[in-house]
């Protein structure tokens, strides 16, 4: 069985959307080490449809020479929730439907590894809200966005967490990684 992890980059505020803003800070080499953790255990990868689509032309041409990351964006398989797209054109990549917390479990339950999640804050959403999420792999860049999309919304149910990793970075970035207490 495997596990479900998501990958976010945040403001100090929470804001959590298109991550441009983060470009000013650089990408610290430590960074990359502490996402290469994450995936390097994903065997799937776990898109709303709205970052698949922003992902796919980002990512679909890139190769290791440009991105070390790329082979595993391009060769793992991207598993896209949505109820709208029918036929996705990058390859490795199957829709499963919409939201549905049993498939997402099923999905989980037959999976050697863990799928990794980035951005596709509904669907993060959804999936911390129906106890779905293992661990929390949070950003947090040392700015304020004012509005935007945060992780958990208002009206979101109260939940603890643990911390499991904590690191700064030289470019003023701390990464963050909690567990879900149950």
């Amino acid at each position: 069985m495997g596990e479900i992890h998501v990958h976010e980059f945040m403001s100090l505020d929470g804001v959590i959307d298109a991550p441009t803003w983060t470009f000013d800070y650089g990408f610290d080499p430590k960074m990359g080490e502490a996402i290469g953790a994450v995936t390097a255990r994903s065997r799937g990868i776990l898109l709303g449809r709205v970052t698949y689509e922003m992902f796919e032309p980002a990512w679909s041409t890139r190769t290791v020479e440009e991105d070390p990351g790329a082979p595993f964006f391009n060769d793992t398989t991207k598993y896209v929730v949505s109820g709208t797209l029918e036929d996705p054109t990058w390859r490795n990549s199957e829709v499963v439907g919409a939201y549905d917390p049993a498939a997402i479990q099923r999905l989980k339950d037959e999976l050697d590894g863990d799928l990794y999640v980035s951005g596709s804050i509904t669907l993060v959403r959804a999936l911390l809200e129906d106890g779905l999420v293992d661990g929390l792999h949070l950003f947090v860049y040392p700015l304020t966005r004012g509005a935007g999309p945060r992780l958990f919304t208002e009206d979101a149910a109260p939940k603890t967490f643990s911390r499991s990793a904590v690191e700064a970075y030289d470019n003023g970035v701390l990464y963050v990684a909690y567990r879900p207490e149950t």
